[in-house]
């Protein structure tokens, strides 16, 4: 017997619900509110959460990271009358066991119910998480916990693993965790930068080549992919793999067996293949500049890290990480942080995340020389400069009155024609709220209001407002 709690501001379809799973041998709560539902879900033990996307206080989307990362750790299940696909995008991304239409069938929403209890009390007795290694890899967000059960996942399998996300988000640090974690930790890492590596020479970097193959090889050369026999391959940044390699390199993905440059017979490396890149391949797939059925094979498992700027609540577990290891190596004292070096460091967007937040603390640290404490004027000056320059755009970032529409009583309009204005002027504050809140990002927006990029940045030119 599961707990099963049903979040949806629709009283009469909870009930119905609630009494569906009593049938099915499970008990059911209600929350009729997401505030309500989030403090449940908290608090109590349930194996599913049933959840609605529209409530009056807000959206169920940006709620599901809190529910899912409770500690009972529920699969969600969504049931709404949104039929927009992005919704359904988000859903699946933010961790969704399924996403159902309104109005549900009894089989719709038992089998899926179901489902996700008996997945729920395997999952529950595994707990892997426990006794992963973590290589340096800082914060206990509830974005960086989703990461970590993904990894837990990669390293207990040798399925192909493909790492994306923005430069500085420690994709390496990831894959190298995944490798210490696996069954291959005692073989070799071996990182293939394909940024780096020149068209020309790239088959003899990765396959190798034999003496005499070609003008400047003078000896023979074991590969990288040879290298990596028994362990891990890495391909950091694989979008800039150069597109004849591509195909040359999904061959040995397939059977893990290659020719050298020059050489008579073919050879067998049996690698685990780790990939990571900052690059839409979706996209450079779709104008021909990565190719498709290598990018199908380079994602059985994926792994998308967030950017710093949407895990602020890891921000002072990295500095004191930082902090520990940067004076122990140079056994200094360790300075601490002020109230307001903090609330700098929360205010800054880190378009260049974890590397770049490192870097500013150090310049920090040198910049306070022997004072005990870092204060805000220890930042580096760039840095400063665009939190104060943020601070001014958004004061003055045009305000609208969002009092009630006065009304003409010589002119009294339409009720069609007063609501269309009363919506049109909420709509105008909501969205010059929501630059505001989100920081002027749009994937931040996109994420608070449940919009698609399109949908918001057509309304944001219908209102004339500027992100």
């Amino acid at each position: 017997m599961a707990s099963i709690l049903i979040i949806d501001d629709e009283l009469p379809l909870c009930n119905a619900l609630k009494m569906a799973i009593q049938d099915m041998g499970h008990n059911a709560d209600i929350a009729t509110t997401l505030d309500e539902g989030i403090a449940k879900a908290q608090a109590g033990d349930f194996s599913v959460a049933i959840l609605d996307i529209w409530f009056p206080q807000g959206n169920g989307l940006n709620a599901m990271p809190q529910i899912i990362q409770s500690a009972s750790n529920p699969e969600v299940i969504v049931l709404t009358t949104s039929n927009n696909p992005d919704d359904a995008e988000t859903a699946i991304r933010q961790g969704a066991w399924s996403y159902i239409p309104k109005p549900p069938t009894l089989e719709k929403i038992k089998i899926p119910v179901q489902r996700a209890v008996e997945y729920h009390a395997r999952k529950m007795v595994r707990r892997p998480h426990a006794t992963f290694k973590r290589e340096c890899i800082i914060g206990n967000g509830l974005a960086m916990l989703a990461c970590l059960e993904i990894a837990v996942q990669a390293a207990g399998s040798d399925a192909n693993v493909l790492i994306t996300g923005e430069t500085g988000t420690g994709k390496e640090l990831f894959a190298r965790a995944i490798h210490a974690n696996s069954e291959r930790t005692a073989k070799p890492f071996v990182v293939v930068d394909c940024a780096a590596l020149p068209a020309t020479l790239a088959e003899s970097v990765l396959f190798g080549h034999e003496k005499g193959s070609f003008t400047s090889a003078d000896r023979k050369y074991e590969g990288l992919i040879h290298q990596a026999d028994g362990g891990t391959l890495f391909l950091d940044e694989v979008g800039e793999l150069p597109i004849m390699v591509q195909k040359a390199f999904l061959r040995v993905l397939q059977d893990h067996r290659f020719r050298p440059v020059g050489g008579a017979k073919e050879l067998h490396s049996n690698f685990r293949l780790i990939a990571a890149t900052n690059r839409d391949l979706e996209h450079m797939a779709g104008i021909f500049a990565f190719r498709t059925d290598l990018l199908f094979r380079l994602r059985t498992i994926c792994l998308e890290l967030p950017p710093l700027r949407d895990r602020p609540e890891d921000i002072k577990d990295l500095c004191d990480h930082f902090m520990n290891e940067y004076c122990a190596g140079r056994e200094t004292p360790r300075k601490g942080f002020s109230p307001e070096f903090q609330d700098a460091l929360l205010e800054y967007n880190w378009p260049g995340n974890v590397r770049e937040l490192f870097h500013a603390l150090e310049s920090a640290v040198l910049a306070a020389r022997d004072e005990p404490c870092l204060y805000h004027r220890h930042l580096p000056v760039n840095i400063r400069v665009q939190i104060a320059r943020n601070s001014l755009s958004n004061q003055n970032l045009p305000k609208q009155n969002h009092g009630m529409l006065k009304l003409d009583a010589k002119h009294f309009p339409p009720l069609k024609d007063f609501r269309h204005d009363l919506l049109q002027q909420s709509e105008a504050h909501y969205l010059r709220e929501l630059v505001l809140v989100s920081g002027r990002k749009m994937d931040r927006a996109c994420e608070l209001s449940g919009l698609s990029k399109p949908r918001l940045y057509a309304l944001f030119k219908e209102y004339d407002i500027k992100l």
